[in-house]
């Protein structure tokens, strides 16, 4: 099913420059929040204690307070909604140090009187681990980054390489400040989320980067922005129709899966949006700051294949006994 003709070419190269200012206020902005208010990170990177508490009824929150400050395990705990009223979170920034201590009992106990409720979960990170935690996320989001660096290098050219990861820190940037935003907790499942933007925003890069290497190959015409939004055009029914399924699907997610992937699936919608609009209006364009020029570019190809012609004529050479 068609959903769009190709029956003209739009002038994506055109709104580049306002594109341009767009994504700098964007990143500009996302990076003062993650100045000003800062990354909230979670039990995973932070370390503490987690307690999921679900009533029959609504949570006596206020009750709740009073009753843990009788136990200085509890000090400096916050106590908030999970997703429904009847559903609350203890978090706390300490870890019992005792192995033989069960936190879910303790809370139990220090609950007494409350009314009626399970204990539905209890996660516990020392600080040590979450330290760890937080440089291994750190490092495999530099690795995802150095090993995509290289792949684009050698599969296109180092302009279309760079391109990628400019775009690819563009989605990041932004996608983190709405993190910061919000105000939601850094943990694994964000972190997995933004690894999950970078191969989606960059999926959609290669194949517009594919489309615009293959119009410059079979084009003539060495204006590039004209075979750019070409390109561009010719891949935007594909573009339109994966980001809105996919969308589609982490809206679905975001609205019914509850508030345990709730980080997750705002992460990717986030991450969806503006990955989708990187590969138009902010990898694209760079290869037109930095110069890409097509006639050199074809003259490159030429002398590849006077190269392999000659290849090809030694080697018919050899296997006919002719030196």
């Amino acid at each position: 099913m068609e959903f769009f003709k190709y029956t003209r070419t739009f002038n994506f190269m055109g709104k580049s420059k306002k594109a341009l200012v767009l994504s700098v206020l964007l990143v500009l902005a996302s990076y003062a929040l993650l100045v000003t208010k800062g990354l909230n990170y979670g039990v995973d990177f932070a370390g503490g204690t987690i307690v999921q508490v679900k009533y029959d009824k609504t949570a006596p929150i206020d009750e709740m307070r009073e009753k843990l400050k009788s136990n200085i395990l509890f000090d400096g705990a916050t106590i908030t909604e999970f997703g429904a009223p009847d559903e609350v979170v203890i978090r706390m920034k300490s870890t019992t140090g005792n192995v033989t201590v069960d936190v879910g009992d303790v809370t139990r106990e220090a609950l007494t009187g409350t009314g009626n409720y399970t204990i539905r979960r209890v996660d516990i990170v020392g600080p040590k681990v979450g330290s760890e935690l937080k440089e291994k996320g750190i490092m495999s989001l530099v690795f995802a980054i150095l090993g995509i660096l290289v792949y684009v290098a050698f599969r296109f050219e180092w302009r279309f390489a760079v391109a990628s990861i400019v775009a690819l820190v563009h989605d990041i940037s932004i996608a983190l400040g709405a993190i910061t935003l919000v105000g939601l907790d850094v943990n694994l499942d964000v972190l997995a989320a933004l690894l999950t933007i970078l191969g989606y925003s960059l999926n959609d890069t290669i194949i517009v980067f594919d489309r615009i290497r293959e119009g410059i190959t079979d084009s003539r015409n060495v204006a590039l922005s004209d075979t750019i939004n070409e390109s561009i055009t010719r891949t935007l029914a594909r573009t339109t129709l994966t980001s809105l399924t996919t969308f589609f699907v982490v809206f679905t997610l975001f609205m019914f899966g509850g508030e345990i992937i709730h980080a997750f699936s705002f992460t990717l919608l986030v991450g969806i949006v503006v990955g989708t609009y990187s590969s138009v209006f902010v990898a694209s364009p760079i290869l037109l700051w930095f110069g890409f020029d097509v006639k050199n570019y074809h003259n490159k190809l030429a002398e590849k294949a006077k190269r392999e012609a000659e290849k090809q004529r030694m080697r018919d050479q050899y296997e006919s006994g002719v030196m």
